[in-house]
């Protein structure tokens, strides 16, 4: 009986649902998170054919051919990559991107990771670093005696030092582009690299270009929707139900000495 498999590919759909619900419920806190959603199609279907009939109307045919299904898959866990919002911080080096675009971070191992979480600090030496201590491309350092930082919405950072009436620039923050940054691939550490589905990495300086401006002392939110992920937790856990139920009516179908 195909209804035991159909059952229990509809079962583990629902477990990838769930999965994705509960990881968008464990990040609703994290800064720049970007929400999932699951998509599913249905499987191939199995055709078992007959010829055609010919209709009661003259010169018509019925469309010959009985079609099964054979469930359904989970075929992608699509990332949402609306903007979250915005919170204040007060801190000098709380950065967040108003728009599209993303900041560049340098990986230990010399690669480059993307990121739209900006909560930086500084490192022992002054460079603009994340809280892992990568530093944010291209690297900017503000010199130790500085009293005062201040990143105006195009990214330029400014650092006011003593004796120094007019703040020194020393750095530009820039910003990334993707053709498709529904592409990128998540490593962790709220970091993306890009992959060959995301497309190459086009920068542009803030406010120009497609890129977003930058506002200092806020970070941004993750996109998660608290009421909307209950709600689909329920739903996933009712179509479980459901699908659990149809696998245990087959079952009783199939007992011995049923007719």
């Amino acid at each position: 009986m195909l209804a035991l498999q159909i059952s229990a590919t509809g079962m583990m759909a629902q477990e990838r649902r769930t999965e994705t619900v509960a990881n968008n419920l464990a990040n609703m806190n994290t800064t720049g998170f970007q929400r999932r959603r699951t998509e599913f199609n249905n499987l191939i279907y199995k055709n078992q054919q007959r010829p055609a009939s010919t209709s009661s109307s003259p010169g018509e045919t019925v469309p010959g051919g009985v079609h099964t299904g054979l469930g359904v898959k989970a075929s992608s866990v699509y990332r949402i990559a609306a903007q979250g919002h915005l919170k204040s911080t007060a801190n000098p080096l709380d950065l967040a991107i108003e728009g599209g675009g993303y900041f560049q971070i340098q990986l230990p191992n010399g690669e480059t990771a993307f990121t739209r979480d900006g909560t930086f600090q500084l490192s022992p030496d002054g460079t603009i670093v994340t809280h892992d201590g990568f530093p944010v491309q291209p690297n900017i350092t503000v010199p130790i005696n500085a009293r005062d930082i201040t990143v105006n919405s195009t990214g330029t950072v400014l650092a006011s030092l003593p004796g120094e009436q007019v703040p020194s620039n020393v750095g530009t923050i820039q910003l990334v582009l993707f053709p498709n940054q529904g592409g990128l691939k998540a490593v962790g550490d709220n970091l993306f690299v890009s992959t060959t589905q995301s497309g190459g990495p086009s920068i542009v300086a803030a406010g120009e270009d497609g890129g977003g401006t930058i506002l200092q002392g806020f970070v941004e939110s993750s996109n998660v929707n608290p009421i909307e992920e209950i709600t689909n937790l329920i739903r996933a856990q009712r179509a479980y139900d459901m699908n659990s139920k149809v696998m245990k009516t087959a079952d009783q179908m199939m007992a011995p000495g049923r007719t």
